[in-house]
């Protein structure tokens, strides 16, 4: 193999790889600011000990839920999603549901 077309290929990847890595970079920015995407409490979606914070009496905060798709955990969810979500009891909510 030609060591002069293998330097010439890695040198190919290599720029090729950096430009893919530096247009996901500015994808993530915003005016130089890192963009987050909004995000809203979903009740009734997480997994027993998965919820993100407070699950109400007798839980103080994040993974202290005691059953699936508990009505009173909540996980934080990309805004705009949460009523989509489909559970074994029903949809997600925005407030508190009975369990």
């Amino acid at each position: 193999m030609n060591p002069t077309l293998s330097l010439g290929a890695l040198a190919l990847a290599a720029l090729a790889s950096g430009a893919a890595l530096a247009q996901t970079d500015a994808m993530k920015k915003t005016d130089g600011m890192d963009a987050k995407p909004a995000m809203e409490k979903c009740f009734g979606v997480s997994m027993a000990g998965k919820n993100d914070c407070a699950a109400g009496p007798g839980t103080t905060c994040a993974g202290t839920s005691k059953m699936d798709y508990q009505g009173n955990a909540w996980k934080f969810v990309p805004a705009g999603t949460c009523t989509a979500i489909k559970t074994p009891k029903g949809m997600g909510s925005l407030t508190p549901v009975k369990s």
